[in-house]
Formats: structure tokens, C-alpha cells, sequence
């Protein structure tokens, strides 16, 4: 998971053609919440265009980025997307089709990369400027968007699983990572053989027929499922069986905010169930919207509002921590000091892609896969 690699940095780093016209900024009647967090991103941004993953954190994500892009075009503001796509547009030669390729996981705010090319992160870059050229209908980023699909779809092993990245020294991480993989399916355009092969190879070895879900880690059974599994495979696959959503209820758990003290219910990242995570507890919202579970929708959106947090910087601004409290990610590795105690980016951008009712993997999701390659149906 990215998280794995994410803790390492945060610890060592504290160390034109154009088509039509860009739609207008929308006109919005933000809910109070909803403008303090989104009042956090626009506070965010920095001069070279991209965010830190967490408040005064010397950390930048892509992941993180393209989220943060994701909530700028729903929002109207093109041109903040915009900063963020110019900054990796300059270095497609440079980074991306550089030694082993790939956009790097993680840099600092001058923009110095750490080298470690995860697939989840590059395919999530790619997912962002999908709903770009959707939007717009402008080619200005169809190069990098053609050099980020090439690269996610060189990653193919002969069994149709997608090998997870490379790491910080170029060596090939020779392991698959459903979530990285269920990311690029939907990245990459249309239905092809990378497609089918893919879900040849997730029938074969992720899937769980019992739970109707797809599974991360089936070597270690106690982390035999991941949170962001079930919301994702929901929302990125037609006719998926939202009995998944109901799964996702081995991951639920109460722990006190350390930013509010309040009890909050909400979902952990795996079956230890020790903290609540903040970015797929708003996951699993916009999943219920969509599965028409409002009840469900409303019920945890209350939960992650009972741990807003105001900015240190700007009192019009807020936002949630990474987790509730200190605990574990997926596995039993530690998350980094500041996790529970300063804003980060993802919790954010889910609380407002349920607000505006936003599935980010839309664009992506009308494949035509054929009925039988379809094997979450009965």
C-alpha cells in the first residue's frame, strides 16, 4: 500500500491546443463546512503549483495532487488543476520517461523527487486528467496522459496482474497491489487485452465470491482485506453488488479524536481496527451516495465533521487529520507522528467529492465489458 512508503518519507523529509472553452467557476452554495475545507486546499496550493500532502509539511504526493486537482475542477478553479498538470507536463522527459519511468510517489515542496515510482499514484495522475480532457475537451496534457498509460501498461506480467512500481534505486517491486491495479483499470481508456487480462488475473487471485469483494494481501489472512478496496471496487466497476459496502463493516471501529476529543465511529484501514482513517471513511460516503444508502452517507459525514480541525494558519480554513488518533496503517506498521494531529489532504478531498456527489472514477467507468469478463455478477 502507499502508506508504506509514505511513513518512510514524511519521517525522513521532516528531513496549447485547445478545445472548448473552460467552463466557468461554479456558482455555489457551499454549506459552511464544506467552504472551510475547501478554503484549506486554495490555502494549500504553493508557487510551483503543487500541495503538501499534510499542513507545514515538507511532503508532496501525487496521489495527493491529483486529488487536490480533482477538487479544483469540481469547484471551478481550472487554472489551480492547471498549475498542478503544467508541473508534471515539464518533466515528462526528465521523470517520466526517464530510466525506469513513472512519475515519482513522493517529493518535497521545491518539487525534488524521492524516486520511488508507485503504480496507484501514477494511475490516480492519469484518472485526473481523464476528467480534465472530459471537462474541457483541451489536448494540452494528451501527451502526458498518453506517457502515463504506456508506462501503468508496461507493468503487465504475463499472468495479467500489474507489478506494483519501482523503487527509490530503479529495482522492480516484483509484487501486485490490487488497489494500484483496480487505479490503472480504470486509468487506462477503453476495454483491451490489458483490460481483460487484468480481470483474468483479479478473478484468479483477489476475489473473495463469499463477501462479494475483491481482497489485498491473500498470503497474510490477517490482512486479508483493505478498506479502500471496497468503496473503489464499487465505484470504479459497473453492476458491481454493493453487498460489498455491507463487508467494509469489518473495518468499522470507535476511537476519540485527539484533534476534538470526541468519539468518532468510522472506518480503519484494516481488520485491527485501531484507529479511524479519515480518507476512507469518506470513501465508503461517496460509495453510499451512490449505492443510494443516504442514511449510511449522512451518518459518517457527521462522524468525520465531529473531527474537523481549524487551520493553525487560517481560521476560515479546516480540515481532518490523516487518522483519529495514533494507530497502525494497513499492517502493523506505526503512522507518522503528526497523522492525528495536522490536516491532510485526502480525508478532505473525499468529504468534498461526496458533498458535490463527484465520482472521480466516472469518467473511466463505461467500458463495455462484456458480460462474461464480468465476474462480480451472479
Amino acid at each position: 500500500m502507499r502508506i508504506l512508503i509514505y511513513n518512510l518519507f514524511l519521517i525522513t523529509s521532516l528531513f496549447f491546443a485547445c478545445g472548448k472553452e473552460i467552463p466557468p467557476p461554479t456558482k455555489l452554495p457551499f454549506q459552511p463546512i464544506e467552504k472551510k475545507v475547501y478554503q484549506w486546499f486554495q490555502n494549500q496550493a504553493l508557487p510551483n503549483g503543487l500541495l503538501e500532502s499534510i499542513e507545514d509539511g515538507n511532503v508532496v504526493s501525487l496521489y495527493d495532487n491529483a486529488l487536490a486537482s480533482l477538487v479544483f475542477m469540481e469547484y471551478g478553479d481550472y487554472e489551480k488543476a492547471e498549475k498542478i498538470f503544467d508541473f508534471f507536463n515539464q518533466r515528462i522527459h526528465s521523470e517520466l520517461k526517464a530510466g525506469v519511468g513513472g512519475f515519482s510517489q513522493l517529493r518535497d515542496r521545491s518539487g525534488a523527487p524521492n524516486n520511488h515510482r508507485w503504480i496507484g499514484d501514477n494511475a490516480w495522475l492519469l484518472i485526473a486528467l481523464n476528467n480534465y480532457k472530459k471537462r474541457t475537451s483541451n489536448i494540452r496534457f494528451d501527451t502526458l496522459s498518453y506517457h502515463i498509460s504506456q508506462w501503468l501498461i508496461k507493468l503487465q506480467d504475463a499472468d495479467g496482474g500489474l507489478f506494483a512500481g519501482y523503487d527509490a534505486s530503479g529495482k522492480l517491486l516484483n509484487y501486485k497491489v490490487t488497489e494500484g491495479m483496480i487505479d490503472a483499470f480504470n486509468a487506462v481508456e477503453g476495454y483491451t487485452d490489458f483490460h481483460r487480462n487484468l480481470l483474468n488475473f483479479l478473478q484468479k487471485l483477489r476475489w473473495m465470491g463469499s463477501d462479494k469483494s475483491l481482497v489485498a494481501w491473500p498470503e497474510n489472512p490477517p490482512y486479508l482485506y483493505a478498506l479502500d478496496l471496497h468503496p473503489w471496487s464499487f465505484l470504479i466497476f459497473e453492476n458491481f453488488p454493493d453487498y460489498t459496502l455491507t463487508s467494509a463493516n469489518r473495518h468499522l471501529t470507535i476511537r476519540k479524536s485527539t484533534a476534538t476529543n470526541k468519539e468518532i465511529t468510522g472506518y480503519c484501514f484494516d481488520e485491527d481496527r485501531d484507529a479511524v482513517w479519515f480518507e476512507g471513511t469518506g470513501q465508503m460516503t461517496l460509495a453510499f451516495h451512490f449505492a443510494n444508502r443516504t442514511m449510511d452517507r449522512d451518518k459518517y459525514l457527521l462522524e468525520m465533521e465531529n473531527c474537523l480541525m481549524i487551520s493553525a494558519s487560517d481560521s476560515s480554513a479546516a480540515g481532518f487529520p490523516y487518522s483519529s488518533n495514533p494507530g497502525t496503517h494497513y499492517g502493523d506498521g506505526q503512522l507518522w507522528p503528526t497523522a492525528h494531529t495536522k490536516i491532510a489532504i485526502s480525508g478532505g478531498a473525499w468529504y468534498l467529492f461526496t458533498k458535490r456527489k463527484f465520482n472521480p472514477f466516472a469518467v473511466g467507468r463505461s467500458k463495455d465489458i462484456p458480460k462474461e469478463d464480468q465476474f462480480w455478477v451472479d
